[in-house]
């Protein structure tokens, strides 16, 4: 028999509404005495996936709610499971809770209902880092990758991948089993066929982490330029609120002020850094070092110049210090009159917000190359590139070696490419990444 949990499901606090849930063989006996339905319909003959009203008992109090029953195996967690919906609260859910306890439920840990469902096969590895991106979502896009995985589309490719795998291991084994049969030879073709297009796949969804990432941990900008040509004023009218200090005198900024927007549904992280110059002002010159470092984490530049005064030593090294990075090159004071000589990729002023809209277009157009199409396979995870990588190295050694090894030897290394692939599904991750993944859920999920 297994173990019955419970745990809040919803955020602690006062809302309106609030989820008890109940996991486990005994789900259903504990709802029985602590449930009073309306009705004449007792708790053990509920239909199941059906709302019932009644009675809650919290112990010491009692609240109105409903309760419905979710039947294994066609549930969340793959087991009987129940959920109470009572009033929001602090003190009525703890006490709705605490009764689950006495009656034999103990605490839920951290993600234990998706990681039961998961160990149940209702869930692969995937679709459950899929969830908690979804929960974890601060934009469109993060919670479009996120459903992605969540949908069972990277499962399903993967899956897909394997079988082809399975394909050419089973003739291979056969030739083993059976030389006289000639089964590998006569596949050969078909076998090699198989190796390339799955290499070809992988390596598409390896190329596509870069954008994948961009779109999951949102995009790192780092807004440079020497002091006084309207960085700061620029992160303002960016944000649409003051969260940097504006001011004339050079050297304002001493330390990074960030803030983040939605463009296009994909989380933009602003630096303002501190002006790149030459400085004799200790504080300041750390500021600078600071902004260096910036640089060289973020994944576009944008570089500000006031265009209303010729470019000088300061603006060189700015442009040499962003030399064959992303970058884009903002002429900001165009409501003073922007030089006709100096050359850059948009024109704006900062200070009215005049061309703010089309360098928010071109950020998107320098990072995703246009428009994102949400409809494609990105690639969002860390852990899922490293498998796929192991994934492809297998299959380059199987396909270099196909025509020089033995038969057994090339199998070794697509069965390698197998389980790298299953990584990314769960079906032979080891035990120390599943608890690493489910230990950044919740209590109640």
């Amino acid at each position: 028999m297994s173990k019955t949990i419970s745990a809040i499901s919803t955020a602690s606090g006062v809302g309106g509404v609030a989820i008890i849930r109940i996991s486990g063989d005994d789900a259903l006996k504990i709802a029985e005495r602590m449930f009073s339905p309306l009705g004449k319909t007792k708790v053990c003959d509920f239909e199941p996936y059906k709302m019932y009203v009644g009675e809650i008992d919290g112990g010491s109090f009692t609240d109105f709610g409903m309760c419905v029953f979710f039947k294994a195996p066609k549930s969340y967690t793959g087991e009987n499971m129940v959920e109470f919906h009572c009033h929001g609260g602090i003190a009525i859910t703890r006490g709705v809770l605490k009764k689950t306890f006495e009656l034999g439920a103990i605490p839920a840990t951290r993600g234990e209902f998706t990681k039961t469902a998961f160990l149940n096969g209702k869930m692969s590895l995937s679709s459950c880092e899929g969830l908690i991106d979804m929960i974890n979502s601060e934009s469109v896009g993060e919670v479009k990758a996120g459903y992605y995985l969540y949908r069972e589309k990277l499962n399903k490719k993967i899956k897909d991948l394997q079988s082809e795998l399975t394909y050419a291991l089973a003739y291979i084994n056969a030739g083993i089993d059976y030389p006289e049969e000639g089964e590998t030879e006569d596949n050969y073709d078909g076998i090699l066929a198989a190796l390339h297009k799955v290499k070809s796949e992988v390596s598409e969804m390896i190329s596509k982490y870069g954008t994948g990432r961009k779109i999951k941990n949102g995009v790192k900008v780092a807004i440079l330029g020497k002091p006084n040509t309207g960085k700061s004023s620029l992160l303002n009218s960016l944000l649409d609120y003051d969260k940097a200090i504006v001011s004339s005198v050079a050297g304002t900024t001493r330390d990074a002020v960030e803030g983040d927007i939605d463009i296009d549904g994909v989380k933009f992280n602003f630096s303002d850094t501190a002006g790149i110059r030459e400085s004799r002002d200790e504080i300041e010159s750390v500021g600078i070092e600071k902004s260096l470092k910036i640089l060289n984490s973020a994944d576009i530049c944008l570089v500000v110049f006031d265009g209303s005064k010729p470019l000088d030593g300061d603006d060189e090294k700015i442009l040499s210090e962003t030399d064959g990075r992303e970058r884009i090159i903002a002429i900001n004071k165009t409501d003073i009159g922007a030089l006709e000589s100096i050359k850059g990729d948009v024109y704006i002023s900062a200070k009215k917000g005049d061309g703010i809209d089309s360098l928010k277009k071109l950020l998107v157009d320098k990072t995703f190359g246009g428009s994102i199409d949400y409809n494609e396979d990105f690639l969002t995870e860390e852990r899922h590139l490293i498998a796929l990588k192991d994934a492809l190295n297998a299959l380059n050694e199987a396909i270099n070696g196909f025509s020089v090894n033995t038969a057994d030897l090339s199998a070794i290394d697509i069965h390698n490419a197998w389980e790298a692939l299953g990584k990314v599904s769960g079906e032979t991750a080891d035990e120390a990444i599943i608890d690493e993944i489910f230990s950044k859920f919740c209590v109640g999920k």
